[in-house]
């Protein structure tokens, strides 16, 4: 009876994440909005909102093991790292990467587009996550059994596209009293809604929320790596 052969440097396979850029820039959302920030932005999304701006994001990215991604986060120099896509959650490995980078200490938050389970994410890394409006084409993709979950350091963002979707966020802060748990942003959709509108809009309803703009938009437009 022939002996086996055991293969040599047979062992775990290293974990790796579809990486579409990793780049730094200017935070432009959420209330890091300023800071100088590192970007690791993943391949894929299960989604297809109509203001899309990051559509390239979708299919393109190499694989890399969460050792390569980490030393390149660390070659940047800077404390606050923002993982986005795309929607990072849709790649499992996801999660993995989220807690190396706050055991490296560094300021961690997650973009995620509120269709997915973010029950596992980190309790040390900050959410950032949309709930999608009509006009997205998407609203039918809110994971409302999210909210719950949703704490004082993280954040709801609504991007508006028309008076509709406006109406519509304001139904939804004011049901889920969204104020009382954590900071809730309201974003127009890029060259659909004018920025003075939104703002005229919050202000005669007294909203309990915060305002704001893609301030990478405002520096850099549609360039990429930023």
């Amino acid at each position: 009876m022939a002996e086996s052969v055991t293969p040599l440097n047979v062992g775990p396979r290293p974990l790796r994440l579809r990486v579409n850029e990793i780049f730094c820039s200017i935070q432009g959302e959420s209330t890091s909005t300023g800071i100088p920030t590192i970007f690791v932005r993943l391949t894929g999304c299960p989604l297809r909102c109509h203001y899309c701006d990051t559509a390239y994001a979708f299919t393109e990215g190499e694989w890399m093991g969460l050792d390569q991604i980490e030393a390149r986060v660390a070659g940047f120099g800077l404390q606050h790292v923002t993982v986005t896509g795309g929607e990072p959650l849709a790649q499992k490995n996801c999660l993995e990467l989220l807690r190396n980078l706050c055991d490296r200490e560094y300021v961690v938050s997650l973009e995620t587009s509120g269709a997915l389970d973010i029950s596992q994410v980190d309790p040390r890394v900050t959410r950032v996550m949309d709930l999608k409006a009509p006009a997205s084409g998407e609203a039918g993709r809110n994971r409302w059994e999210n909210i719950p979950y949703l704490r004082e350091q993280d954040q709801v963002k609504f991007v508006l596209s028309d008076r509709k979707d406006y109406v519509w966020a304001k139904s939804v802060l004011l049901e889920h009293d969204l104020m009382h748990r954590c900071e809730v942003l309201f974003s127009p959709a890029y060259e659909a809604l004018e920025f003075r509108q939104l703002a005229e809009w919050i202000l005669e309803d007294r909203l309990p929320v915060r305002f704001q703009v893609q301030l990478h938009k405002l520096l850099w437009g549609d360039e990429r790596g930023h």
